[in-house]
């Protein structure tokens, strides 16, 4: 499973994306789990956010999602912030 990750905006609007490839990790089932629960509560189109808040694009496999600050859920939250801090 490619898990991407593409978070913009923010006060000085500099975009960052990272990506996880699970095939092979140990930790695969983890990860499953964790985006399963992410991606219930994505949205099909991007939601407003606040000001100088941060909005996300989460791709799985070719599906995308997307989520904003400050209405992420906890799962989204443990996803995006593991996939910018793991990923390449």
């Amino acid at each position: 499973m490619r898990i991407q990750v593409r978070r913009t905006g923010g006060f000085a609007g500099i975009e960052r994306f990272a990506e996880v490839e699970t095939t092979g990790r140990a930790d695969a089932s983890e990860w499953h789990t964790l985006v399963e629960r992410a991606l219930a509560d994505g949205r099909g189109t991007p939601p407003v956010g606040v000001p100088d808040g941060f909005s996300y694009q989460i791709t799985v496999d070719g599906k995308t999602v997307y989520a904003a600050d400050p209405r992420l859920t906890d799962e989204q939250r443990r996803l995006i912030s593991r996939v910018l801090r793991e990923g390449a």
